[in-house]
């Protein structure tokens, strides 16, 4: 007879973990104890020594899909006289953290369940277990349990009741357990016939649309109305869902003119809509879907992955307008019951948007679907069980390491991650603010970093309230005072301008960390990596500790210190900010700074573009220096040399013209153009002198993209296809940083290498560099459980401000 403690660290609260230990030592026989503590699950197990061998295997073997074990430790005890395995409280003597799990994609338990007629939940659009359904969506308060979530309206009924306090049954103590009889229902929201949406160009959102829904609903007031969602989807008619985490809007995607009416609607141009698609055996029908891309649709996360199109699918295809000129698609299969039951009723591609005109937060109200989205769908369908925060879709990809997470949110959010302290440290709690797009607030609790779902642009007002009940949430769930807050550098972000006033508020402290700094340090934590770190951060822009708009970097990182290794060249950016959705600008800052303005050729383009009068404006800008800064973004750098080949010299969505450019790039070109890395002088490189990575240790040397240009311009006069042209340039940026990277493995050797910013969502660029690099002998690494692209800025904040408090300490 042995006893065993077994401390198991990792996501194992809120997702099932106890129930399954539970079932674990009754089949094997076993006495003892399970009970959640302070970041942690503590087990006591005892029997015979075989038994509690197998115990341990199958614990972390078979453990919960939802379940993510970290950590296991082993004690040895004194055997003890007992009789039973129970599940006790926690220990009163030690308050655990709060547990917030992530929302979970549907079960397949849960998916069986509601396609059986036998079963009680046959078409029950809410079932959920402690496997599956709604966690951070609903959640009010801590401790997690169903009187703090917004299930609490929704009283169960005897039959749930029991299956709720059964240990043996999978719904035990799965807070938001539902049944027809008992839980939230499903329902249309029928307009007034007689008055017009606001600002809909006809009467489709009155009379037609409560026309459409009234007759979903059958005598006696019982709709089947997923069967009846799908009826009109097939008809060519836009529906507002309220699923999740919010609005959706779902259309036909096989329906050209159903797929161009909502983008007409819904004010989004051209960005890629992505595709519920039934099944993975549908989405296999429709792209390229490798075991790991496999894994990551059907996984307890579901996010919407992007997968590459097949051109031979049969069968009817997806509309052009859905992703217009992308060669991927993303995709997402059925995450909730609704979802699956919509699916199937519709049977086809169905595209599944954000509930919002573009730019706007996602609806999550009935209310704010009635006022924001009666002018985009024909149809509302809403149900009681109230929404307590947005949660919009994650987004990933598999890259040249494993999954890459490009959007963190649902099933991802707010699962903490680990912060790689030095042993003993107990960092002071920090409430990081992240950047200006695609943001994400944090917070460190003990040694770990919490992170917001995403919460995008803090554009307009309604961003910001959003961002605002996101940093409520995380103080009032954890209960802590931060000491401070961490935020970004650029004086304009309307992040930094919330951190000052709250720091002066409240006393705190406040910390700003240069913007691609903080890209670094994310990848500094996400991978335990101390430095040296050479982090190629390469995005658009990011104000720099000069003033200037920084984004095409090489970081040499050691501990809380870097030093600017190594950038682009300069180049002016007329306009600024507008640059960003007119890429012409930063072609005509090329043209500029390489006296290619007032040659053939560069007149040419320019005509392209601007007519001689406005050309000359913008020429005396430039020269006077006058709202034209100047930039080292590789994200510009992109934008230039797109609108340079003809492609998007003005978008509709940022990064538009990278993207195109990325697409179209000649799978096949070997060839590169010239990157050089030289002294800001122009002179050739010279060896650095040393290898401290404190900042001024030395002048940075440059990325010089002037003979880049020359011979862009060269291939345009030689009629070189774009293609090539693209290929030549994602070639000598890879050339180029392998360049730099072997520069500073001279002064380095140990360095490890990190590809992170927006620019490396670009699959061609990330798998090209990363391969190369391993090649020449670097130990490369990628974000992976965070964004690339600013949504991981506020891990890296976080992490600096943590590290700066150990060395205090």
């Amino acid at each position: 007879m042995e006893r065993r403690r077994v401390r198991v660290r990792g996501v194992v609260q809120g997702v099932g973990f106890r129930p399954f230990v539970w079932n674990l030592a009754h089949r094997h026989g076993l006495s003892g104890w399970v009970r959640n503590e302070s970041r942690q699950v503590t087990i006591e197990v005892q029997g015979p020594t075989a038994g509690l061998d197998l115990f341990v295997k199958e614990l972390q073997c078979a453990a919960p899909p939802a379940a993510r074990i970290d950590t296991i430790d082993f004690e040895l005890l004194s055997p003890e006289t007992e009789s039973g395995f129970r599940m006790i409280a926690s220990d009163g003597a030690e308050l655990p953290l709060p547990s917030l799990p992530a929302d979970l994609a549907m079960c397949g338990d849960c998916r069986a369940e509601i396609l059986d007629p036998r079963q009680r939940r046959y078409r029950y659009p809410f079932t959920n277990c402690t496997q599956c359904g709604p966690r951070w969506s609903i959640v009010c308060g801590v401790p997690y349990d169903r009187p703090q979530t917004s299930m609490q309206a929704f009283a169960m009924c005897a039959e749930c009741r029991a299956e709720y306090e059964n240990p043996a049954d999978r719904r035990y103590h799965a807070q938001p357990i539902a049944c027809p009889r008992c839980g939230p229902q499903l329902f249309f929201d029928l307009p007034d016939p007689a008055r017009p949406a606001p600002g809909s160009p006809s009467n489709r959102c009155g009379a037609t649309a409560a026309a459409d829904a009234a007759e979903a609903v059958a005598p006696g007031g019982s709709p089947d109305i997923p069967a009846r969602l799908g009826e009109l989807l097939r008809r060519g008619k836009i529906v507002a869902m309220l699923g999740l985490g919010g609005f959706q809007l779902l259309v036909d995607a096989t329906d050209e003119s159903a797929v161009a009416e909502l983008r007409r609607r819904k004010r989004r141009s051209d960005k890629p809509f992505a595709v519920l698609l039934r099944s993975l055996d549908e989405a296999e029908h429709y792209c390229f879907v490798s075991a790991e891309e496999a894994q990551l649709l059907t996984s307890p996360a579901a996010p919407i992955v992007l997968l590459r199109r097949r051109d031979d699918a049969a069968g009817p295809s997806i509309a052009a307008a859905v992703a217009p000129g992308n060669p991927y698609l993303g995709v997402m299969l059925p995450y909730t019951p609704l979802h699956e039951l919509v699916a199937r009723a519709a049977g086809r591609p169905l595209v599944c948007t954000s509930g919002n005109l573009a730019e706007e937060p996602m609806a999550i109200t009935l209310e704010e679907g009635r006022t924001r989205l009666r002018a985009i769908a024909d149809v509302l369908a809403a149900h009681n069980r109230p929404i307590v925060r947005p949660v919009d879709d994650s987004v990933a990809r598999l890259g040249p390491a494993g999954p890459m997470v490009l959007r963190r949110a649902r099933g991802f959010a707010p699962l903490p991650v680990p912060l790689p302290l030095p042993e003993g440290i107990e960092p002071r709690p920090w409430l990081a603010v992240g950047g200006h797009l695609k943001n994400t607030v944090g917070l460190i609790v003990g040694r770990q970093a919490v992170l917001s779902a995403h919460i995008g642009d803090l554009d307009n007002a309604a961003a910001l309230d959003v961002f605002q009940r996101a940093v409520d949430d995380l103080l009032s769930f954890y209960r802590v005072e931060p000491a401070g807050v961490v935020c970004d550098r650029h004086p304009d972000y309307a992040s930094t301008r919330f951190a000052e006033q709250w720091a002066k508020r409240r006393g705190a402290a406040l910390l700003r960390v240069q913007h691609h700094h903080a890209h670094a340090a994310a990848c500094m934590a996400e991978h335990a990596i101390a430095g040296p770190l050479l982090a190629f951060c390469w995005d658009g822009a990011g104000y720099g500790d000069d003033g200037a708009a920084w984004g095409g970097e090489a970081l040499l990182c050691r501990g809380p210190h870097y030093r600017r290794f190594a950038h682009l060249r300069p180049f002016p950016l007329p306009g600024g900010d507008r640059a960003a959705r007119e890429p012409f600008r930063s072609a005509l800052g090329l043209l500029f700074e390489s006296r290619r303005c007032d040659d053939e050729q560069g007149r040419r383009q320019i005509r392209r573009w601007l007519s001689a009068e406005e050309w000359k404006t913008v020429r005396r800008a430039i020269e006077r220096g006058v709202g034209a800064p100047r930039t080292s973004g590789i994200g510009r750098l992109f934008d230039a040399l797109a609108a340079l080949c003809g492609l998007h010299p003005r978008t509709s969505f940022e990064g538009q013209a990278a993207m195109a450019f990325e697409f179209i790039a000649d799978p096949d070109e070997t060839a590169a153009y010239p990157l050089p890395l030289r002294q800001a002088d122009g002179s050739p490189t010279r060896a650095p002198a040393g290898g401290s990575a404190a900042p001024g240790a030395e002048p940075p040397l440059w990325l010089d993209w002037e003979p880049l240009v020359e011979q862009v311009l060269a291939d345009l006069a030689a009629k070189t296809p774009a293609s090539i042209i693209a290929a030549r340039f994602h070639n000598g940026l890879v050339e180029a940083a392998v360049t730099a990277a072997e520069a500073v493995r001279a002064i380095a050797p140990e360095a490890a290498v990190a590809l992170t910013g927006g620019c490396f969502q670009n699959a061609r660029l990330t798998q090209r560099l990363y391969l190369r690099l391993l090649d020449r002998g670097f130990r490369c690494v990628l974000p992976r459980q965070f964004p690339p692209g600013d949504g991981g800025v506020a891990l890296g904040q976080l992490y600096l401000a943590a590290l700066n408090d150990a060395m205090i300490e």
